[in-house]
């Protein structure tokens, strides 16, 4: 038997489980908000063409207004400053949509203070428990911000103070980026950075560190909770939008049971 045959059994007879790590995309998905005087992305909408009437009596469809960066999305490296001379999302190579996945679950942290951060000492302890990070392959990062993915308000947590939601330290972002071989990062929130990481410095080092070094982001996906520590594998195709910074994505990941 092939390999792409044994796989293709292994899916069908739930050998191998698919678990879908995106949120629905629609007019309540949150999205980021930034300060004046920078502009913002759109919300999600959908705009009717036709639906089996006079428009267009045997079909529906509708034109989609959104953002390469809203819902469940994929960062390419020339989405930031310091990536700019990097890919954008069309040329992202397909064999890297396709790759390993370890889970970082800090939840419990998460759950009892928002502005939690990954540090480097987390990655390590994580390292000498589970093995490397994997080559080529993504960090996806738990902290529970999942159940907030339908509410704008408690997506961002905003209060006088600003935004607190979890992310990553700016040492830890520069250490991901700079020493380890992961391709990617991927988030529960709506950003891979902090609520609090416009105070950073750098400013939103996630982004800044890791686009700046070809490698990439996903952002808002759930379920990461029914995903073993290691052994899953993610398929996270974008749009290949020509000149994009990125796009809404449909994540994948696949785990043998």
């Amino acid at each position: 038997m092939s390999v792409l045959q044994s796989f293709v059994d292994s899916v069908r007879s739930g050998a191998i489980e698919v678990i879908d790590l995106t949120a629905p995309l629609s007019s309540e998905t949150p999205i980021l908000q930034l300060p004046e005087p920078f502009g913002n992305t759109i919300p999600f909408r959908l705009e009717e063409i036709s639906r089996y009437d006079d428009r267009g009596p045997a079909w529906y469809w509708n034109d989609i207004h959104t953002g390469e960066h809203t819902g469940t999305h994929f960062d390419a490296p020339v989405h930031w400053v310091t990536g700019r001379e990097g890919e954008d999302i069309s040329q992202v190579p397909a064999r890297s949509l396709i790759a390993p996945a370890v889970v970082l679950d800090f939840a419990a942290e998460a759950a009892k203070d928002p502005d939690f951060l990954l540090q480097i000492d987390h990655v390590r302890e994580w390292e000498r428990a589970n093995g490397p990070l994997p080559e080529g392959g993504w960090l996806l990062y738990r902290t529970g911000w999942d159940t907030r993915s339908g509410d704008q308000a408690a997506a961002l947590n905003v209060d006088e103070n600003g935004s607190h939601t979890p992310g990553i330290s700016v040492e830890c972002a520069s250490w991901l980026a700079s020493e380890t071989p992961i391709v990617g990062l991927g988030v529960e929130t709506v950003g891979t950075d902090a609520g609090a990481a416009h105070s950073f410095d750098p400013a939103f080092p996630c982004h800044s560190f890791l686009l700046g070094a070809g490698k990439y982001g996903l952002t808002q996906l759930r379920n990461l909770d029914r995903l073993p520590v290691t052994g899953a594998v993610v398929v996270a195709p974008p749009l290949p939008i020509v000149g994009g910074s990125g796009s809404p994505v449909r994540v994948l990941a696949l785990v043998e049971r």
